[in-house]
């Protein structure tokens, strides 16, 4: 019983830091797959009722938020622990953001019938996973890519 016991043991052991590295990768997926049906629903918005919509992008506070002019419609995202928005696309002129600070804010307008402006947020876990979601202008839709480590 003891031998079987200690087997059990060093196989948990050896399977704990590939289990944990697998959730982290779970949870970045899901962080950039929010942010894609997030943007994905502000460009729905936008195109279907025919209404500008905003969208900020709050690094500090970890969250995005969208608004139609009219403020008939309203949506917010928190992202959770362990992404963190590290960056946001394109990068203001003339502003350095230091490593370990939070970009500034940032507004982008979605006008109906107009042409999509070219926005990503990169997303990072503390181990050095990265996601880029972006608006990709030629067709129009929401993607996220893997960056490299």
């Amino acid at each position: 019983m003891l031998i079987v016991v200690a087997l059990i043991g060093l196989i948990a052991g050896f399977s704990y830091p590939s289990v944990v590295s697998g959730l982290d990768t779970l949870r970045m997926r899901t962080a950039s797959d929010q942010v894609v049906s997030f943007f994905s629903a502000a460009l729905d918005r936008a195109d279907r009722r025919q209404q500008v919509v905003e969208i900020q992008i709050l690094p500090a506070q970890n969250k995005l938020i969208a608004r139609s002019s009219d403020l008939s419609f309203m949506r917010q995202l928190i992202i959770s622990d362990p992404a963190r928005i590290v960056a946001v696309y394109p990068a203001l002129p003339g502003v350095i953001v230091a490593e370990g600070v939070a970009p500034p804010p940032r507004r982008f307008l979605l006008y109906p019938g107009g042409a999509v402006p070219a926005i990503g947020v990169e997303l990072a876990t503390f181990k050095g996973r990265r996601r880029l979601v972006h608006l990709d202008p030629m067709t129009g839709t929401a993607r996220a890519e893997v960056q490299a480590q």
